[in-house]
């Protein structure tokens, strides 16, 4: 009986496969007390041992596979798995309860796990797959339990898994493995991540993938649109491979754009930049032809780390970023933490709703020798190319003012030091507070560019956080009430000459990108994986037809009938 199941498309493209039904050996983890405290403590430098060489070798083939950045993760992995605190806190419970090694390991890294997976920010929440498979690693050689190695597929298959964590994706061979379906995960993931890299088809969050599909069974995959479907037939079969043949002559029509600039149909300049995480992320950037880097979040350096980083370390951090993207724009947010986002060496105070609280850029200007410390850094590495210093989370004027002027005071102590720095660095905000975009024109007399962010300026418009499933239906970014917000913050930048670019999800979205074009958004910054497809898009786009688009959409009153208006536009393109 023929069946389609909706999942979340994680990388793009067609697979017709038979299925490898994953099936791992359950860990049965049980406290246990232990008499030889040395044995077992014995045991855990072992594991942890083996673990690191692992992930040495998996992060040398990865480099070989994919390149550089793709292999960070695993040197990101061995860090946790060799981390000296997490270390400790496996050792003092081994030693204070007299338990077994594993349930030790277990305990102290399911509270980690736990801490990341109750962030809101999607790309921080999916690091907590990170420590649940180093985790899994170690104690799996702590029990003796053999760790599946997919190296030895040798035939076309579609892995189907409760989960592919990053070390098992790494491991995959495009010329067997057609494609994967699990029932978790989420774009953002690093199982998505390296599937996108090794342009493997992926649908995630399917929930019963794993009961709905038999192994041996041969089913179809369309990465693109997030669907899974059983039960085929030669005719349905046959219909999958041309969209498999379509999809393969789209790519590489895609390859074709990655040294262009990005232009419209009637040759009008926007710029599309990327959306990154650390400096590994940067050569993902190159890869697609990124005119510059629109978010770099700067929070990575201190949420990776044991202890506020100094001015030199983030110096460095920066001036690496700056140098690899030749003198193109890099947009760097000042440190946003608090609400969702801890750090293991600080503690915030508790308050009632954290998101509307003592985080960003109240923190920053709360704490002034920290931010000293990252405005001198961002300075410094201002001569190594083209840098833009954004301030997260700006309510008020008053508050953006304070911000542009501690930059001044550190430009003041670096000239009396006689340190370099660029004289005309740019200084901007992130919009993402509906006051800050209603009063965009005023914002617009100090700072230098806008950024809009869109993940937070809708969950504060409607009053709705967009990981609560029940309140999920109101994260409509294409709501008008919040395209009106997006028009008045272009405009108001408009009205002072200033340049307005967006960092939010919105940005890469193709249903989103003809709109944001005739509201009249200057920069676009993305995934560095959805780069390519965008330019490719806005090529095909007449600006006056997209502000005609703009202006019917403003007039609408939901999101759907704005998504069905574009969804008309843009099959008149093809």
């Amino acid at each position: 009986m023929n069946k389609k199941i909706k999942g979340i498309g994680a990388s793009e493209g067609i697979a017709v496969a038979k299925a490898l039904v994953l099936v791992e050996e359950h860990m049965n983890i049980e406290q246990k007390q232990v008499s030889d405290i040395k044995a077992e403590i014995e045991k855990l430098e072992n594991a942890i041992s083996i673990s690191v060489e692992e992930l040495e070798s998996l992060r040398q083939s990865t480099e070989k596979k994919l390149g550089e950045e793709k292999a960070a993760i695993f040197e990101a992995h061995k860090d946790i798995a060799a981390d000296p605190a997490m270390k400790d806190e496996y050792l003092e419970m081994i030693n204070s309860q007299k338990v077994n090694a594993e349930f030790a390991v277990h305990t102290i890294a399911n509270n980690y796990y736990s801490m990341f997976m109750e962030m809101d920010d999607p790309y921080f929440k999916e690091r907590s797959a990170d420590i649940k498979d180093v985790s899994s690693r170690i104690i799996k050689h702590l029990m003796g339990i053999k760790i599946v190695d997919l190296t030895t597929i040798k035939e076309e298959v579609i892995i189907v898994a409760e989960d592919l964590t990053p070390s098992q994706t790494a491991q995959l061979d495009k010329k067997f493995v057609k494609g994967f379906a699990t029932n978790i995960g989420g774009r953002t993931s690093h199982a998505a991540i390296m599937a996108r890299s090794l342009e493997i088809p992926a649908v995630l969050g399917l929930k019963t993938i794993t009961s709905d599909v038999k192994d041996g069974e041969v089913f179809a995959l369309d990465g693109t649109h997030g669907i899974v479907e059983l039960g085929l037939d030669q005719k349905i079969i046959d219909q999958y491979q041309v969209q498999a043949e379509q999809f393969i002559a789209f790519k590489n029509e895609l390859k074709k754009f990655k040294d262009v600039p990005t232009k419209t149909k009637d040759g009008q300049e926007k710029l599309i930049e990327a959306n990154i995480g650390s400096p590994t992320d940067v050569e993902g950037v190159i890869e697609n032809g990124g005119e510059g880097i629109g978010l770099f979040r700067s929070e990575f350096l201190y949420m990776d780390n044991d202890h506020f980083p100094t001015e030199e370390e983030q110096f460095v951090a920066y001036k690496n970023v700056m140098e690899s993207m030749n003198n193109k724009v890099v947009i760097i947010r000042t440190l946003d933490i608090g609400g969702d986002k801890k750090l293991s060496y600080f503690e915030f105070p508790h308050e009632m709703n954290p998101f509307l609280g003592y985080r960003a850029i109240r923190f920053s200007l709360d704490k002034k020798e920290i931010f000293r410390d990252q405005i001198r850094a961002l300075l410094r590495a201002s001569v190594f190319g083209q840098l833009g210093i954004m301030f997260p989370m700006i309510a008020t004027v008053d508050e953006f003012k304070d911000a542009k002027a501690f930059v001044e005071t550190c430009k003041k102590e670096l000239d009396q030091e006689n340190i370099a720095y660029d004289k005309n660095v740019q200084v901007g905000m992130m919009v993402e507070i509906p006051a800050a975009a209603v009063n965009a024109d005023q914002f617009a007399k100090y700072a230098d560019f806008f950024s809009i962010g869109t993940n937070d300026l809708v969950q504060y418009s409607m009053a709705a956080d967009r990981m609560s499933e029940k309140v999920s239906y109101l994260y409509q970014p294409t709501n008008p009430s919040l395209l009106r917000l997006i028009k008045m913050t272009i405009d108001g930048g408009h009205a002072q000459n200033r340049w307005v670019g967006m960092c939010g999800e919105m940005a890469g979205d193709v249903q989103s990108i003809p709109l944001l074009m005739g509201l009249g958004l200057d920069a676009f910054s993305m995934s560095a994986s959805s780069m390519l497809r965008a330019r490719q898009l806005m090529s095909q786009i007449d600006m006056k037809d997209a502000e005609k688009l703009a202006n019917k959409a403003l007039q609408l009153e939901t999101d759907e009938q704005v998504l069905a208006l574009v969804d008309d536009f843009l099959n008149n393109l093809k």
